[in-house]
């Protein structure tokens, strides 16, 4: 260093000890980077904010807590099988960072996601649990121009793989593969297909509340549907329009704020996933208003006890060698 300070005045040389570091930091894994806070492989449980997670807390045994920057990470084992859970935090940045945090501080063979959503499918009802098949961010998308005479004008270099709503064009997301330089562009991000066979067996006999705490019961009786698709963006909706785009052209059949984060952070990693929401609301199709507060507790219920029964069908995740 002595050498580097003759020949270089001291903001030069500050200059490149912080690019040298900064490339150091870019270079090396994030393994080697991140501290890995428990040895021992378990199955990743995450839901967006607390009501969800309630009762999977409760049930959990052998609880100890880790936090990590104010989110904490309860290690436990819940229907006998080693579990991290954690709230991701409500909305797409908080699940995205939550879910790669869990992943680099814990050893995650499978991570399941269990919470409520706004159904868009009209054969969906508030009560009913999807699993949908795959995930993709809706609002990924361009606020496109409006020519003189009203027509709308796509970005040419866009990849756009379904029609406008509105000004509103959504776009595929831009998603970094190893050995890549470039990023590729995808809409959909796939849940594991060995979990969901799994799932369909496991939750097959499940029965779900029909009645919430206040004795107020549901006019059908809650059913389960595996399969389908689901959409996330970083927006509470809650409005007839957009439901019908998003089921009649997206071919969505629920609606939430952080599952397709999870689904691509998860697919980066090459973790297995597969998420269970049930429908809290109609997403704007309510026939009076939007019945989240009278039937949040028992859709988070619903979609906990599907995550209850697939972890009891999962194969126990052995322990790591001594």
């Amino acid at each position: 260093m002595p050498i580097l300070h003759r020949n270089m005045d001291g903001a030069r040389m500050n200059r490149l000890i912080l690019a040298l570091l900064t490339l150091v930091l870019i270079l090396l894994p994030v393994s080697a980077r991140a501290e890995l806070l428990d040895t021992t492989p378990r199955t990743a449980v995450m839901s967006a904010f607390a009501p969800e997670l309630v009762t999977l807390l409760a049930n959990t045994r052998d609880k100890k807590v880790i936090s990590v920057h104010g989110v904490d990470f309860t290690l436990g084992t819940l229907s006998g099988q080693p579990v991290v859970l954690v709230l991701s935090g409500v909305s797409m940045v908080n699940a995205a960072m939550t879910t790669q945090m869990l992943l680099d501080r814990f050893k995650v063979d499978a991570l399941l996601f269990s919470g409520i959503a706004g159904g868009l499918d009209p054969n969906l009802h508030i009560g009913d649990v999807a699993v949908p098949r795959r995930w993709g961010q809706y609002l990924e998308s361009h606020f496109v121009r409006e020519g003189a005479d009203g027509a709308l004008k796509p970005v040419p270099w866009a990849s756009l793989p379904y029609p406008a709503y509105g000004v509103i064009q959504p776009s595929n997301a831009y998603v970094r593969v190893p050995g890549k330089a470039e990023p590729v562009r995808k809409f959909w991000f796939e849940a594991d297909a060995g979990l969901l066979a799994l799932a369909e067996k496991a939750v097959a006999g499940v029965k779900l509340d029909k009645c919430a705490a206040s004795k107020t019961c549901l006019e059908t009786s809650p059913k389960i549907v595996m399969g389908g698709d689901g959409v996330s963006g970083p927006a509470f909706m809650d409005n007839a329009g957009w439901r019908t785009y998003l089921n009649g052209t997206l071919g969505a059949q629920v609606v939430d704020m952080e599952s397709a984060a999870v689904a691509l952070v998860a697919e980066q990693n090459g973790v297995p996933y597969i998420i269970f929401r049930s429908v809290s609301d109609l997403a704007g199709a309510d026939p009076d208003e939007n019945r989240i507060p009278t039937f949040m507790a028992l859709a988070a219920s619903n979609a906990a006890k599907l995550v209850t029964a697939m972890l009891a069908a999962m194969p126990i995740t052995p322990p790591p060698a001594p």
